[in-house]
């Protein structure tokens, strides 16, 4: 049994593949069944965020498990297997604990130390336990991992300053207008998670003129405006709100673009004030600005891949706290490896040395009418005998399996175990 994770980031793929293998949460249930029934995977996660999809199993056969995922995120992507090959990410047992924990507490997130991903992350979880595709196994990795998220936020300053993409994004648009939106009329796409961090940004850092938040769902987007007094909208007036507008940061969970060109182009060419291109922000995966917007003129139109470029340089100043994450993450490795051995180890040598017990006890009263000469002293002694040799025989066995546990090797140690005193 090996854990597994077979998944397509940011770093290594492109956003016209990464979008087209993300998976909506609404949509996670039918994925992790249609993982189990064509993988051979005893639990499975699957983690998908706006820059992210991975997938973490346990397997019984690493190979076919592996090729199984890999099959899966291709038919997702809709390409042959062998052209995924060069951005997929495998990983097996200890290196998919580093790696997760590394997610978790933000380490490979294009804005270092963000924080979403430790709620992403959570309800990963939540949704593999509530479709019953999580078992101990998963189970016990990502609570593990949540801890050590919120560990290295605690201990380190790598969550200071701009640690989130809708922060990213509020710094882009500000700057595309003078370094500031003090002032000026922003309308937000969507009242999800990610426009809840844009609204929070916007509140933490600029004196807006207007903020129009637009919605398919208005009581949603109402709360979100009302915090900064702003108004809210439905989706259908977004060609009125846009002819206002200084800037525009979309993000909704739609599968397809909510700004198309026709849209964008009218309401450019309806605008009350051109002294400045209308910054478009689009932070959807899928997109949800269609991509000829960014040909039309009177428009800055700017993706995932724009705002990993400006998050990046800002990576400098968290330099020293990335070292510190580094330490705590190997040392939580290390307490969970240490963990994971006392775990596994525990319940198969308490199985064996009771079944070894009771096939003493039954082969002892088997031979007490044959041993009918002995008196109670000798038959105490005969037991104590028994007893000793059986403890010996399984003394190195023992010390093996709780050495080795929590391993790889230990892994098959517990099965051969299991299967050859059917435990």
């Amino acid at each position: 049994m090996s854990v597994v994770v077979v998944g397509l980031d940011q770093q290594h793929t492109p956003l016209d593949l990464l979008e087209r293998v993300t998976v909506a949460e609404d949509r996670l249930g039918k994925t992790l069944a249609d993982l189990r029934d064509r993988a051979p995977v005893s639990e499975v996660v699957v983690l998908s965020t706006c820059l992210r999809t991975e997938l973490y199993a346990v397997v019984d056969r690493f190979h076919l498990g592996v090729e199984r995922l890999h099959e899966f995120l291709a038919d997702m992507a809709r390409i042959p297997v062998d052209s995924l090959t060069d951005h997929l990410t495998v990983l097996f047992d200890d290196a998919v604990t580093v790696h997760l924990f590394e997610v978790a507490a933000g380490m490979r997130s294009a804005v270092v130390g963000e924080t979403e991903v430790l709620g992403q992350v959570r309800r990963a979880l939540q949704v593999a336990e509530a479709e019953r595709a999580a078992g101990p196994v998963l189970s016990g990795l990502f609570r593990r991992a949540v801890q050590v998220g919120r560990r290295v936020r605690t201990d380190t300053v790598i969550a200071r300053g701009s640690t989130s993409l809708s922060h990213v994004a509020v710094e882009l648009a500000a700057d595309q207008l003078g370094g500031s939106l003090t002032g000026r009329t922003v309308v937000v796409v969507g009242a999800g998670e990610i426009a809840e961090g844009v609204i929070d940004a916007l509140a933490d850092r600029h004196a807006l003129g207007q903020l129009v938040v637009a919605n398919r769902t208005k009581a949603r987007a109402d709360a979100l405006a009302g915090q900064l007094g702003g108004r809210a909208v439905g989706l259908t007036d977004l060609p009125d709100v846009l002819t206002t507008a200084d800037a525009v940061l979309v993000s909704t969970g739609a599968a397809t673009p909510v700004l198309d060109a026709d849209l964008v182009a009218a309401a450019v060419g309806r605008r009350e004030s051109s002294d400045a291109p209308l910054v478009v922000v689009d932070l959807g995966v899928p997109r949800n600005v269609a991509r000829d917007v960014r040909a039309l003129g009177g428009i800055s139109l700017f993706d995932m891949d724009d705002l990993r470029s400006h998050a990046a340089r800002a990576l400098d100043d968290r330099r020293g706290a990335l070292a510190e994450a580094t330490a705590i993450v190997e040392e939580e490795v290390e307490r969970y490896r240490a963990d994971s051995r006392a775990r596994g180890a525990a319940p198969v040598v308490a199985a064996l040395r009771a079944k070894v017990d009771d096939v003493r006890e039954a082969e002892l009263a088997r031979h007490r009418a044959r041993l009918a000469g002995l008196d109670d002293d000798q038959w105490d002694e005969v037991g104590s005998v028994v007893r000793d040799v059986l403890a010996k025989v399984l003394h190195q066995p023992t010390v093996t399996l709780k050495e080795a546990a929590g391993t790889p090797r230990g892994e098959r140690l517990v099965e051969a175990l299991r299967a050859l005193f059917d435990l």
